[in-house]
């Protein structure tokens, strides 16, 4: 998979894309990460980006003359059209299944804006997508656009010591994930739950579920209605 990251702080993503999964996940060749200044598509003898709105108003637009031709020229590497995804708060809330979504494309090209916002003809005639990370406003969309590209990169086949680590996440299965415990089983008093290391693979698998199911109602009790649960989970857990 390769993410293209248009952004005017570049800098910005060198300790992101240098330690850690994200890093190893491009050593493999599991990912390519391609960051690119679009102010040097800017056509502007100054190299601008940016322009007062039109109708006044506080704040610099972003013009749409580099961002198109940015998108355009990466469009013209690639065999396959690349999904588009504008970071803003105004864009569709992200979530698991939407990373899950984007993990399934082979080229992703993430915008990330600044100042005051993007001229609208951006939005209507160069992506495929927006994208909010929560109902908050950040400086520009470079943090957004870390966030969707750690999310996605933990999920491609191979970015992972274990690949089903990924499966069983919070919000993967559409509950939050249940407690993990390591060595050892006894600190301070406080014992790992007798269950674990009994070696019972379906008793555990059942005590992990129970667990999730749990820890849902506790902390996310909306994400149980949404969730597929059997006819004994639903009496239990939502008293139905």
């Amino acid at each position: 998979m390769k993410i293209s990251i248009l952004t005017l702080f570049p800098q910005m993503f060198e300790g992101l894309f240098s330690h850690s999964i994200l890093h190893q996940a491009q050593k493999n060749n599991v990912v390519e990460y391609n960051v690119v200044d679009f102010r040097d598509y800017s056509k502007d003898k100054h190299g601008r980006v940016d322009d007062y709105p039109y109708g006044g108003g506080g704040g610099m637009v972003l013009t749409p003359q580099p961002l198109f031709d940015a998108v355009e020229d990466l469009r013209s590497q690639e065999t396959e059209s690349p999904r588009v995804v504008l970071l803003c708060p105004q864009g569709e809330k992200y979530t698991q299944q939407k990373a899950e979504e984007l993990s399934r494309e082979k080229n992703l090209i993430l915008l990330c804006g600044h100042y005051e916002g993007y001229d609208e003809r951006i939005r209507e005639h160069l992506i495929t997508d927006e994208i909010s990370i929560g109902d908050f406003v950040l400086t520009g969309g470079e943090i957004g656009a870390m966030v969707i590209a750690d999310s996605i990169t933990r999920l491609l086949p191979g970015a992972l010591g274990n690949d089903t680590s990924a499966v069983t996440d919070s919000f993967s299965t559409g509950l939050l994930e249940y407690p993990h415990y390591t060595r050892p089983a006894d600190f301070r008093g406080f014992k790992v739950p007798e269950v674990l290391t009994s070696g019972h693979h379906a008793k555990i698998d059942q005590w992990r579920r129970e667990e999730s199911l749990k820890r849902t109602k506790e902390r996310r009790p909306d994400l149980l209605e949404k969730a597929e649960l059997t006819e004994e989970e639903k009496k239990k857990f939502l008293n139905k």
